[in-house]
């Protein structure tokens, strides 16, 4: 049974073999297959995801890596849904060192 303390989260994105477009400055278009991602709720406050990807750049034909996060939505049409951060993503160290374990345990680098 739930208290009126316990919050429930919406199930965790999944990016996996999702492919992305990224705009440059310049406008031109790069896309971008996700590998894998570790996605861990930050440890000060569970109301963010933090985002850590391994991306393959199809037309640079490279890996890169991406980092970035996952709020709950608190207005409009997406409220109480995950939605993807629009500003820098700022993260405790300890959720840096375990998610740089965790990719060097995947074998990422």
């Amino acid at each position: 049974m739930k208290t009126n303390c316990e919050q429930t989260y919406p199930q965790k994105p999944c990016n996996i073999n999702k492919r992305r477009l990224i705009k440059t400055q310049k406008g031109e278009k790069r896309y971008f297959i996700v590998e894998d991602e570790i996605i861990k709720h930050q440890s000060n406050g569970r109301h963010k995801l933090i985002v850590f990807q391994k991306m393959f750049n199809e037309t640079q034909k490279r890996h890169e890596f991406r980092f970035g996060y996952y709020m709950i939505a608190i207005k409009g049409k997406p409220k109480g849904r995950w939605v993807w951060g629009q500003y820098c993503l700022f993260i405790p160290k300890r959720d840096l060192l375990y998610i740089i374990k965790e990719a060097e345990r995947r074998n990422w680098f």
